[in-house]
């Protein structure tokens, strides 16, 4: 097989036998208002029997397109032309399935049965009406000839093979009966019920945490050894293509930039797109003071910006200490009960359980944790959406202290000023009936912040320090990017000249370029205007770039805080090594071990358990000092020493 290294993908090259999908000169475009958009343009790619090939790129280059017009289930208004040869080792022969009637018996032969898709968000992609078995069920009855009895038992197999314990119990659940990555795991049964030669992943582990993400890549990588399947792995990801890949195509704008094996592209990329998609992701040997490489730089502009040159108390005579002082901060939720007179009374879930940390001024702190650890949690109580059921918050801007648990009336409006969050979610969190202008400048009419005119003259001002234009003040948020909008939302959490922001996953949902837009822009405000950030995420790579120190969250507790690289270098907790040794790193030189993915040894796991183990107390635990701001959570009779070596 011939690789390309830029432009078109083999300018008139034949499929081969040995390719299992040739993609040949595909182009999809849609009518738009005024024209036509062309998603895809002569795009050709090949790939191989059971081999990875990942499809890199941005958000919007059309990778989406591509996936969904091979599995025939793109919009009707799509004109789409080209060929997909499709050379199933099963089928009667070589086909072309883009010249196949879209409902015709050919294709939907051909279409779950020896083509598998994963689509990139399972909870809109799954009937919420109809339980997972029933859906999966669907698949068999179209395809096989199997008895009610039988289809059951058959994906009751394919449930336990995608890590479900109890699949008859998973069989009968519904969507949002699942978290996200056990949803996911249900969407890859789905996909895999009737054993295809080819499986579309399209942004299989978008927005997952570490350690469900490391799950679901190894899941696919076991499963496609297993059934011999080649994946055609849609992501912006660049850490899961070093990890997954054995070829690569990087498309931009509809056309491929440049192809190859994974080697070839990782060592020697030769495009330069290819080379600005790398110098953006953030990695763990990247300096905390360097630069990250966006494909676009954001021009922003603080000089004129509301705030700037505020006189923050305690800043002028370069006094520190603490902004934010958290004491033995504890919430729990009792769940719904069930129905029944009978029914016995359900004990609390405990979300937050005794966290105690400092937030110094000028300091960007980490937190990190799988999903369902109390981040977000956390993060409300410390706004005050949620009351805590016990502990303390002191807020301190160097005007005295302030119980931010407490605080009433004109104390709390005070304390909304100054305290300013950012969602993870850039499009549920923004309102889509209310222009930019409406969004940047409602928190200025609430607090009765200047004149009308003085209002609009602040908004224009933060447009500009996120760098968007003035024409888009009168734009509502759909018509702006996934990044654009999160910008916005930067803009609107700044509009008051906060002290403290707080990050609850920014960038979780970006692509690598975009990410990159974000994290600069993040980093230059807080140099500019002087801010504190509680950066929350799951991402450790960009933690490593923006923290000055981390702590760790896990089932409520903070387990290990420490300056951030000791954290990364010299992590002591048995879970904080667990969420590093999930990470995927885009570099081939530092792979997933799939094998043992973080896995510790019997002695190993024999010392933590002696060590870090509450026995089912606990209270058993308390932090240990290690020295130099090191804290980590381990038991009373524990010697701290014993710890470090």
């Amino acid at each position: 097989m011939t690789w390309i290294r830029q432009g078109a993908w083999g300018k008139g090259r034949m499929a081969e036998c040995s390719d299992l999908l040739y993609v040949d000169k595909v182009s999809v475009t849609f009518p738009v208002p005024g024209g036509r958009l062309q998603a895809v343009k002569s795009f050709s790619m090949a790939i191989r029997p059971g081999k990875v090939t990942a499809l890199v790129g941005e958000s919007g280059s059309g990778k989406s397109v591509l996936g969904r017009s091979i599995m025939g289930v793109e919009s009707p208004l799509a004109d789409i032309g080209g060929r997909a040869i499709f050379n199933d080792p099963e089928g009667e022969g070589p086909v072309d399935l883009l010249g196949l009637p879209r409902d015709g018996r050919q294709i939907r032969r051909i279409r779950g049965r020896r083509i598998g898709m994963i689509f990139q968000e399972p909870m809109t992609s799954f009937s919420p009406v109809h339980s997972i078995g029933n859906q999966i069920e669907d698949v068999l009855k179209v395809h096989e000839v199997l008895s009610s009895k039988e289809r059951r038992e058959r994906i009751e197999e394919m449930l336990a093979q995608v890590g479900f314990h109890e699949p008859g119990r998973v069989f009968d659940m519904y969507p949002f009966e699942l978290s996200g990555g056990m949803r996911q795991r249900a969407m890859i049964a789905m996909a895999l019920i009737c054993r295809p030669a080819l499986l579309i992943a399209d942004e299989p582990t978008t927005a997952l945490d570490v350690t469900i993400q490391a799950q679901i890549l190894k899941l696919l990588k076991d499963l496609q050894e297993k059934l011999n399947m080649a994946i055609l792995l849609v992501t912006h990801d660049l850490g899961v293509v070093a990890s997954m890949a054995d070829d690569v195509v990087v498309i931009y704008r509809g056309e491929v930039m440049e192809a190859g094996p994974v080697g070839a592209i990782f060592r020697d990329a030769a495009h330069p797109y290819t080379k600005g998609l790398m110098a953006a992701v953030p990695h763990f040997d990247l300096n905390r003071n360097e630069r990250l490489q966006p494909l676009r730089e954001i021009h922003v502009d603080t000089t004129r910006l509301i705030g700037a040159c505020r006189s923050i108390p305690g800043k002028e005579g370069g006094a520190s200490g603490a902004l934010l002082s958290l004491r033995h901060v504890s919430k729990s939720f009792r769940p719904k009960a069930s129905n029944g007179f009978f029914s016995k009374p359900v004990a609390p879930v405990r979300a937050v359980h005794d966290v105690s940390f400092d937030i110094m001024r000028g300091e960007t702190l980490g937190l990190v944790g799988e999903s369902g650890c109390g981040k977000t949690t956390l993060s409300k109580i410390l706004m005050r959406g949620l009351t805590a059921d016990s502990g303390s918050v002191i807020f301190d801007r160097g005007e005295g202290p302030v119980d931010v648990l407490a605080a009433q009336g004109e104390t709390l409006q005070n304390l909304r000023t100054t305290i300013q969050m950012v969602f993870q979610d850039p499009v549920s969190s923004l309102s889509p009936r209310m222009t930019v202008r409406g969004l940047i400048g409602e928190p200025l009419d609430i607090h009765g912040r200047g004149t009308r005119a003085e209002r609009l003259e602040a908004v224009r001002r933060l447009l500009h320090a996120i760098g968007l234009p003035e024409t888009a003040l009168g734009r509502y948020p759909h018509s702006f990017s996934g990044g654009q909008r999160q910008r916005i939302g930067i803009a609107r959490a700044l509009a008051l000249g906060p002290d403290l922001m707080i990050l609850d996953e920014p960038v979780s949902a970006l692509d690598v370029s975009v990410q990159a837009q974000i994290l600069n822009l993040m980093k230059d405000l807080k140099r500019e205007l002087g801010l504190t950030y509680l950066f929350i995420s799951h991402n450790l790579a960009v933690v490593n770039y923006m923290a000055d120190r981390v702590a760790v969250m896990y089932a409520g507790r903070i387990v290990e805080i420490a300056p951030c690289d000791v954290i990364m270098r010299n992590p002591v907790h048995p879970y904080t090594k667990k969420l590093l040794a999930a990470v995927p790193v885009p570099s081939l030189d530092h792979p997933m071990d799939f094998m043992v993915m973080g896995e510790p040894s019997r002695e190993a796991k024999k010392r933590w358990a002696r060590q870090f183990s509450d026995e089912g107390d606990p209270d058993t635990l308390t932090h240990a000092d290690l020295g130099g701001g090191h804290l980590v959570l381990a038991r009373r009779t524990v010697d701290a020493r014993e710890l470090v070596a």
